[in-house]
């Protein structure tokens, strides 16, 4: 019995001694974190739980912006308390598969018609958020028939309110009647024109808009500042950002991330890699060894399953064998 106390009492104190051992390497790690912070060291957050020393991210930041010279799309950089924050213009591409519901009246302006004129409300500029409308005006005829502009910018308009997503296609030609009833019914937000009957459309996929963002906005931030530019009703929760890889593989911003860090690791080129939004009930996620597969024909892939089983039968038989 004795033997077996000393040989316990031995076991417990190994353990304790093991555990402050431990202790005391995850106490001189997190005091030398804090060493390195407090000799300057900053560090700029991809996530809540991930942080990016700030001479990576510079050394990143000379490459994206030497990528982007001469262009509105390279970023700046200052110091606000202690933090390194990034800002500039960040583009994201609409992924929708269903329409979305705009305002009724832009905040700035609501669209006049005028008989005697054809007004065209264009974006000033795409790198500016604050919705600044410049007017072009020209004439128009009052029985003829009038040529459409070919300037308006297009939408995927929806000819019901929701549930009817065909697009109508306007005609190169209208009469003057026909386009004072559709001036009188148009409205415009940020450049875009849309019916406000329906006031829903759905953005062409693939199309790319930008939206002014820094560094410490989180992926929830970037969607209402979206959603707030093209005065969308819809909620922030009903959409996602993901970043698309040209390989195919798709991961799933998270709610803490911050997008423009994310892009900036990710490198500038947009061919490679780039944000989409979506719904959030349709996106998935798709892993890199998955999105190997993605652009093999069905032809290929079924036979790459019919390997598989014909491999998987002859294990089974060697099993059985044994």
């Amino acid at each position: 019995m004795g033997t077996d106390r000393r040989a316990a009492h031995r076991h417990s104190h190994d353990v304790c001694e093991n555990c402050n051992i431990v202790l005391h390497v995850v106490f001189d790690s997190y005091c030398w974190t804090l060493d390195r912070m407090s000799e300057g060291q900053i560090y700029v957050k991809l996530s809540e739980d991930k942080l990016i020393p700030k001479s990576d991210v510079l050394s990143l930041l000379r490459t994206y912006n030497c990528y982007h010279e001469g262009k509105n799309f390279q970023l700046r950089t200052r110091e606000e308390d202690g933090e390194f924050i990034l800002e500039g213009l960040l583009n994201i591409y609409w992924g929708l598969r269903r329409p979305i519901r705009l305002q009724m009246y832009d905040d700035n302006e609501r669209f006049r018609p005028n008989r005697n004129s054809c007004v065209l409300v264009k974006q000033l500029s795409a790198e500016s958020n604050n919705n600044s409308l410049i007017r072009e005006t020209g004439p128009a005829g009052d029985d003829a028939a009038v040529p459409e502009e070919d300037e308006c910018p297009q939408l995927l308009r929806t000819r019901s309110d929701a549930s009817f997503m065909q697009i109508q296609r306007r005609s190169k030609t209208r009469s003057a009647r026909d386009l004072q009833r559709l001036r009188t019914h148009r409205f415009s937000i940020n450049g875009h024109f849309y019916n406000h009957k329906t006031s829903v459309f759905t953005p062409a996929y693939g199309s790319v808009t930008n939206v002014r963002v820094n560094s410490s906005m989180t992926t929830g931030q970037v969607l209402n500042l979206l959603l707030h530019k093209f005065r969308v009703e819809n909620k922030s929760e009903e959409f996602v950002l993901y970043m698309v890889h040209e390989s195919g593989e798709r991961t799933r911003l998270r709610d803490d991330e911050h997008p423009l860090v994310t892009r900036v690791l990710h490198g500038p080129c947009e061919k490679i890699s780039k944000i989409l939004i979506t719904e959030a009930d349709l996106g998935e996620e798709v892993t890199y060894d998955v999105a190997q597969y993605i652009k093999f024909e069905i032809p290929v892939l079924d036979s790459f399953v019919q390997k598989l089983k014909e491999e998987e039968e002859r294990e089974i038989r060697k099993l059985t064998r044994k």
